[in-house]
């Protein structure tokens, strides 16, 4: 079923599978956006780079998180609250995100940026954020707008990305040659390519009716499985539960002891990872398998590319469809949030 597109597209009036397949070139036009935009000097180069954000537009942070900490000479920091942590000031840089330009916890911390006389950058597509960094004089990246926010990862990314380069806060990355490869791996899993050659769509059908835990084999691959757990939270209306190695070996092994005795019929592990670990990672995951074998089913995951970079962005796309097929697979609609609705409905009725 999953090689008709009618049945992918079938409960998907919004047109998310077609917002994925357009990521590539979603992350050119950012590019585009984000090179031409006017920046200000930098009143003092900054000890700390915060982003500051939720949900979608926050996993950018993750990415560029990753590659400062592979290539940076600075701590590049993601904030997801009401409030900036007390240790920063008028010394750092903060990246204010959101791409609705309404998210409220960002309209909090961008105000207290502000007041403690932080360094400001926004990038939205409007909202809130974009009239007050207008108002306040703050350089603001405004990118195309009406996308679901999970659907503009490289709106979201790919700007703070480039101005790190153009600020000389991060060496330049082969942002192009990334994007090649992404174009690659879109083409991969795409719904054109049959069911027995395309392992999105598989891993898709292993998820279904099961609970997916997503193990990344390193620091980048565990971000890469919280942004999976984001996309088959939102896309997917399923549970998953992301961990990392080698953290998840100091406490989550032992909780594999007794799972078989929690009520689940079915539990999936999903380890993400790119082949260049080293040996006592690649040890970590095969005695993890040995061990919980006979409780879940393990799938490996391998990222494809020569940079950090494009191994990171083909990762996240190859989950972006695993997540839609999952979708359909679950008879649900990708785009729909009303239960985040109803609680933001909610939200509005307090004061402040």
């Amino acid at each position: 079923m999953l090689d008709q597109r009618d049945f992918v597209t079938r409960l998907d009036p919004k047109g998310m599978l077609e917002k994925f397949e357009g990521f590539a070139d979603q992350c050119r036009e950012a590019a585009e956006i984000a090179r031409a935009a006017v920046l200000p000097k930098l009143r003092v180069d900054p000890k700390i780079v915060m982003l500051t954000g939720l949900g979608g537009s926050a996993a950018g942070g993750d990415f560029c998180r990753c590659l400062f900490e592979a290539h940076g000479d600075r701590p590049f920091l993601v904030n997801r609250d009401y409030v900036l942590p007390n240790y920063i000031g008028d010394q750092d840089l903060v990246f204010c995100t959101s791409y609705s330009g309404n998210t409220e916890e960002t309209l909090s911390a961008y105000a207290q940026a502000k007041a403690r006389g932080a360094q400001i950058l926004v990038v939205t597509s409007g909202g809130k954020l974009a009239e007050m960094a207008a108002a306040d004089g703050y350089s603001a990246v405004i990118v195309p707008g009406g996308f679901p926010p999970r659907t503009a990862l490289g709106y979201m990314m790919v700007p703070v990305l480039v101005l790190c380069e153009r600020l000389g806060l991060l060496p330049s990355q082969p942002l192009e040659e990334a994007l090649r490869g992404l174009d690659a791996e879109i083409a991969s899993v795409g719904v054109d390519v049959p069911f027995e050659s395309n392992s999105a769509k598989q891993l898709a059908e292993k998820m279904h009716g099961s609970v997916t835990l997503l193990y990344g084999l390193g620091s980048w691959q565990g971000a890469i499985a919280n942004r999976w757990k984001g996309q088959i939270n939102e896309n997917s209306k399923n549970l998953a539960f992301p961990n990392a190695f080698p953290e998840l070996n100091h406490n989550e092994i032992l909780g594999w002891v007794k799972a078989g005795e929690q009520g689940v019929n079915h539990w999936r592990v999903v380890v993400l990872e790119d082949g260049s670990e080293s040996e006592k990672m690649k040890a970590r995951a095969r005695v993890t398998q040995q061990l919980v074998g006979a409780t879940a089913e393990f799938i490996h995951v391998k990222a494809n590319g020569a940079s950090l970079l494009e191994r990171m962005l083909r990762l996240a796309a190859y989950g972006d469809f695993a997540s839609i097929y999952l979708a359909a697979l679950n008879g649900i609609d990708p785009e729909n949030i009303d239960s985040i609705n109803t609680l933001k409905h909610e939200l509005g009725k307090i004061p402040g």
